[in-house]
């Protein structure tokens, strides 16, 4: 009955942003656990290239590049095709790729705020919608196909920071995750989140480069690893995971229920 819970044996995966920060952690998860295939996707060809000869070397699974820009349909649209081409069904999406913009209230741009919710709320959703079709093939009542929202826990709490369009995102992205696994559900297409706290990435230089400092403000003492995010991700992914449908799953240390005190600062 237990045997194998967490394995990902065979499986085929799609982590969006891939090349670096937590997609690279979650693809390495993945691989690490048995999937045959992590395709990774990026804007920039060389460092996802990278990435994927990396993992490849590292693991008996494959990881292969796809560098697409999916900020717009016509990406996702090229995305879904190349994809197409190479598998005939797709076992788990990972929605990781994002964007973040912090500008004071009084001189926010539309270009920031746009960039920012096309990327992290639009994306994953159209992106879903693409792929539906692979993921059915895949899906079945003994093994449900799943989806993995990247959130943060700025969607669970305020950051004093000024990310508007981020925190409004990330929230959004929360709520878009319990709806979209209302619906998927009945196509046995499990749909979850994850909001990730403070781990090292380019995205957060904080905890990239001040991470004894940002730890101060974490309740478990230190920032996020990579195995921390890689076991949320594969708990999610794999067998385990079957029953756990529209949940954000915060991976964070202890932060976002933490005392407001505690919280008063951010870091991203």
């Amino acid at each position: 009955m237990f045997k194998d819970l967490f394995s990902l044996q065979g499986r085929v995966a799609l982590v969006t942003g891939g090349s670096r920060g937590i997609g690279k952690m979650i693809a390495a998860g993945f691989l690490a656990q048995g999937a045959a295939r992590v395709y990774i996707t990026a804007r920039k060809a060389g460092p996802c290239e990278q990435t994927a000869q990396e993992l490849t070397a590292l693991y008996d699974g494959e990881c292969i590049a796809l560098p697409i820009d999916i900020s717009a349909l016509s990406g996702i649209e090229l995305l879904t095709a190349e994809l197409g081409k190479r598998e005939q069904q797709l076992d788990i999406l990972v929605n990781n790729a994002g964007a973040a913009w912090g500008a004071p209230f009084d001189e926010f741009p539309e270009s920031g705020w746009d960039k920012v919710m096309d990327l992290n709320v639009k994306t994953p959703f159209f992106l879903t919608k693409a792929l539906h079709g692979l993921l059915q093939k895949s899906a079945s009542d003994e093994r449900p196909a799943k989806v993995i929202n990247i959130a943060s826990i700025d969607g669970l709490f305020v950051n004093p920071l000024e990310t508007y369009p981020y925190a409004a995102s990330k929230a959004g992205l929360i709520h878009l995750t319990r709806r979209m696994a209302a619906r998927l559900i009945k196509d046995n297409i499990v749909v979850t989140a994850i909001a990730p706290g403070p781990f090292a990435s380019d995205m957060n230089k904080a905890a990239r480069d001040h991470a004894d400092l940002v730890a101060t403000r974490v309740p478990a003492g230190r920032i996020g690893a990579d195995a921390d995010m890689a076991g949320a991700a594969v708990y999610l992914a794999s067998r385990a995971g079957d029953y756990v449908v529209g949940i954000t799953l915060p991976v964070d240390g202890g932060v976002a229920y933490a005392a407001p005190g505690i919280q008063g600062d951010g870091w991203d």
